[in-house]
């Protein structure tokens, strides 16, 4: 090796702990890069050597700002981030650079669900009700009928989005899409639920009201509680908050017939395991090779598909009532990865 000046010595070693590779310093000490490699193993042989390739496009700093962006919530995907990184940087990357970005930082893509939106008054509630029935045992919960209505169309479901969030963690607001309901070539459905299998189901006709909720519960419900022999002092009968369920005429309905009513939280499809029952329903008709012709031949599938739901289906969908609670719970009453 050529005898260098002890000034280009330093001045060497000053640049491989600045992390340059022997060729940069080479090129501006004016040395040849066999040279920087001979100081560094004399030297500084416990700073590795480049490992060479394309320097990549993002730095420490514009990894951390990416995770600020998605962090606040007001961007929830790549291009959006990646837009917002050019406002605050002036840097302009790709979505695809941003998407790894996401990813190294332990983030999965997926699809951005639609939930009843919760105000703060709803998380509230939520809490309170938690808080009541946390300490519930599997045997308790096994008392329960639940029940709920649902739309099913003659066509699948479109619209799908696409969001950054960690594997776990409890879906934010802005994790979530608002829902809306919608009608036209489709057909609600009235169902309900024990831990040993599936109960009635009816076809609902024309605008629910109490009227005709009764007659469902005349009907669907007490065929129910017959079939399975279930005791109705025992029983707890869970339904939503809809204006047809909580009238005077249907809570005296329950009044005579001795069924306990389960006090309910408002926009709380998470914690009924029907809605999964439902999900389940759907899939089995979506694997019909043909759209139904019509409505009434909707109606003679969904018949087929529920009456053979396996009882198990049922029996694990009310055991994962005591996770719910605790999912909500976690949560503070917000969103969970339940339906």
């Amino acid at each position: 090796m050529k005898k260098i000046s002890d000034a280009t010595r330093s001045t060497i070693i000053s640049l491989l702990d600045d992390g340059l590779s022997a060729r940069q310093i080479a090129f501006r000490v004016k040395v040849g890069h066999s040279t920087v490699n001979k100081i560094r193993a004399v030297y500084h042989h416990t700073i590795p050597k480049s490992k060479g390739g394309r320097k990549p496009r993002l730095t420490a700093n514009d990894k951390r700002h990416i995770l600020r962006i998605w962090k606040s919530g007001e961007r929830e995907n790549a291009p959006q981030i990646a837009c917002q990184l050019r406002e605050d940087t002036g840097k302009d990357f790709s979505h695809d650079t941003i998407a790894r970005a996401l990813r190294e930082a332990g983030l999965k893509a997926g699809r951005k669900p639609k939930k009843p939106k919760l105000l703060e008054r709803h998380k509230k509630t939520r809490r309170e009700w938690v808080y009541t029935h946390k300490n519930w045992s599997e045997t308790d919960w096994e008392r329960v009928i639940w029940s709920d209505e649902t739309i099913i169309e003659r066509y699948g479901d479109h619209g799908k989005k696409w969001i950054w969030r960690k594997p776990g963690e409890s879906l934010r607001d802005q994790d979530v899409e608002g829902k809306v309901k919608y009608g036209g070539g489709s057909i609600m459905i009235w169902g309900c639920m024990t831990h040993q299998g599936v109960g009635f189901a009816c076809w609902v006709q024309g605008r629910m009201n109490s009227d005709l909720y009764l007659t469902i519960l005349e009907d669907e419900l007490l065929n129910t509680i017959k079939y399975y022999t279930l005791n109705r002092k025992k029983i707890i009968f869970q339904q939503d908050g809809a204006r047809p369920h909580t009238t005077e005429k249907v809570k005296e309905w329950f009044k005579k017939h001795k069924i306990i009513i389960l006090d309910w939280p408002p926009q709380s499809p998470d914690l009924n395991p029907i809605e999964h029952l439902w999900d389940h329903l759907k899939r089995q008709l979506a694997k019909y090779p043909k759209e139904p012709k019509g409505v009434h031949e909707l109606w003679e599938r969904v018949q087929v598909e529920w009456n053979k739901i396996p009882e198990d289906v049922c029996f694990k969908l009310v055991r994962s009532m005591r996770r719910r609670v605790k999912a909500v719970d976690k949560a503070k009453g917000g969103y969970t990865r339940y339906q």
